[in-house]
């Protein structure tokens, strides 16, 4: 994990959007645009390929992948152009091999192959907790929140409102992380936790990016952030983990958090998160001076 300290983000011109990252199925090629980009972060020494001449892109040539992969040329054209998306199983995977593709990079792989179209719009859904998951989120003593497919912020207890304003109902972890310095300030490894959560918003959306939510939130942070669009280019997926996350807080100091996501029964795309230290850690004692600094009165004056 990286400590580098968060940079400031440059302020966008007035009126200028970000580049159009997602602006509608019919003028969109997913399965071109991930091949693309991960052809792109594959060197030529990575693949066993002399590095000879002047190259004008970075990472692999299209003919460099079909031969590798054991395609022709032309059909890997077809399929990064978009007019071919019915490749075998096998040829996938000899393309995953040669692209240096993990586990959930394979299977969002296969899920832009085997998308099917919708008949008519798509149609956002509310996203509610159900009642049983709010009882559990009060009940629990370590800061928790409920999180909706995009990191919005649907519910949370007292904790993690102490923990980070931004985990208050109507936040949004995306928005706070690259547009709020504040929230950056809190994060020690802001550069990986970024990442992270990009690489997980790729994960959890697959070939389903119609959403509203989704298209305001994506439009609103390539607008605003060079690193998220740099990052959103990438095409990186990765699966939500549970893992470690250190935190800066102003009033206790830096501490290291355990994180769990847990699904939600019921409620697909919902997710209980609970951040927990180490039994008998220094973590743990800061966490309680938190809790307790959380829970006393403000005191009245006048």
């Amino acid at each position: 994990m990286s400590s580098q300290s968060p940079q400031p983000e440059p302020s966008p011109a007035r009126g200028v959007a970000g580049p159009p990252l997602l602006n509608g199925r019919a003028g969109r090629n997913l399965l071109g645009a991930f091949l693309r980009a991960r052809r792109e972060l594959v060197t030529p020494q990575q693949a066993g390929l002399p590095e000879v001449g002047v190259r004008r892109v970075p990472g692999l040539r299209r003919e460099e992948v079909a031969m590798l992969a054991g395609i022709s040329a032309d059909y890997y054209l077809r399929l990064e152009r978009g007019r071919d998306r019915n490749p075998s199983i096998q040829v996938l995977e000899s393309i995953a091999r040669v692209l240096r593709l993990d586990d959930d990079h394979l299977a969002h792989l296969k899920s832009l192959v085997s998308e099917a179209p919708r008949a008519g719009g798509h149609r956002a859904s509310a996203e509610i907790p159900p009642s049983g998951a709010l009882k559990l989120l009060d009940s629990l003593a370590q800061p928790a929140f409920i999180e909706g497919r995009y990191f919005d912020i649907l519910a949370s207890n007292s904790l993690a409102r102490a923990l980070s304003p931004g985990l208050a109902v109507g936040g949004n972890q995306l928005r706070d992380l690259f547009l709020e310095p504040a929230e950056q300030a809190l994060h020690p490894d802001w550069q990986d936790v970024t990442e992270c959560l990009i690489a997980n918003l790729r994960q959890s959306v697959g070939h389903d990016v119609d959403d509203p939510r989704l298209l305001e939130l994506i439009g609103e942070l390539s607008g605003a952030s060079d690193r998220f669009r740099a990052l959103w280019a990438r095409h990186e997926v990765r699966g939500q983990r549970g893992g470690p996350l250190r935190i800066n807080h102003p009033l206790v100091g830096e501490l290291t958090l355990n994180r769990e996501r847990l699904q939600i029964d019921g409620a697909a795309g919902l997710k209980l998160v609970v951040y927990h230290p180490d039994a008998g850690s220094s973590d743990a004692d800061k966490l309680a001076l938190l809790a307790s600094a959380a829970s006393r009165p403000l005191a009245v004056t006048g």
